[in-house]
């Protein structure tokens, strides 16, 4: 090999191992951002729920309030239900039910009550679960996602949502603004539903943090890129002394 050579060789090498250790390194900043995000959700899910009053203070002054545990008490407007596709923990295709509950004061906010199969997405096959007294529910504070690649278009006319669209749902629900809907959505936790539909407690607690392991691989390239290069070098130039 020439000298010249080498040098793009040397040139190469180091670009692509401050490339993995970037990499690596990149990693371990979002290892430290979604510990701060597994704190958060197990420190607000363990707390005392708060009212709703509450909530809306306390989601001004956060701006992120999601997984805040909130009580409210009101009645459910079943007849606006908006469906949400989901996929049970056991890989069952269905339905989170999302219904406006209103409270004494005048407050509207979405519940999502939970799942139901796809064959009782229809109200007529769950009417036991569709109270008409004042109900209390406790849930956990969610806001609207974003949609991902590979995420349906929500289909308002068909009302099958793919992506939590308080928004678009607040204004299929009530048309020209009429009612202010508060800007969060309330997910709520298990417990005892006439009939057994919907299922509450469906929130998933347990956020993916493998940004360890994938650190550990960029650094473990990136020394393996030394080691090869090394040896390469060596080899060439124990050649050019034979």
């Amino acid at each position: 090999m020439t000298t010249p050579a080498l040098i793009r060789l040397t040139i190469a090498t180091l670009i692509g191992f401050a490339l993995l250790i970037w990499l690596g390194q990149w990693q371990l900043q979002r290892l430290e951002w979604k510990e701060r995000i597994i704190q958060r959700i197990e420190t607000r899910t363990e707390r005392m729920p708060v009212s709703l009053e509450k909530a809306v203070e306390l989601a001004q002054q956060w701006g992120d309030p999601n997984y805040l545990r909130v009580t409210a008490e009101g009645r459910f407007h079943h007849n606006l239900e908006r469906y949400l596709y989901s996929i049970s923990s056991d890989g069952e295709p269905g339905w989170h039910v999302i219904a406006p509950l209103e409270t004494a004061a005048g407050r509207v906010v979405l519940v999502d009550r939970g799942f139901v199969p796809d064959g009782r997405r229809d109200p007529g096959t769950r009417q036991e679960g569709q109270v008409r007294d004042i109900v209390t529910v406790t849930g956990l504070v969610r806001t609207s996602e974003k949609p991902n690649l590979f995420s349906p278009d929500n289909d308002e006319e068909a009302n099958q949502w793919f992506t939590r669209d308080l928004d678009g749902m607040a204004r299929s629900m009530f048309p020209g603004g009429t009612v202010q809907v508060l800007p969060f959505f309330l997910e709520a936790e298990a417990s005892d539903v006439p009939g057994g539909w919907p299922k509450g407690g469906q929130t998933r607690l347990e956020l993916p943090n493998k940004h360890l392991q994938y650190a550990l691989t960029w650094f473990l390239l990136a020394a393996c890129l030394l080691v090869i290069y090394a040896v390469y070098v060596w080899s060439v130039m124990t050649g050019r002394r034979s």
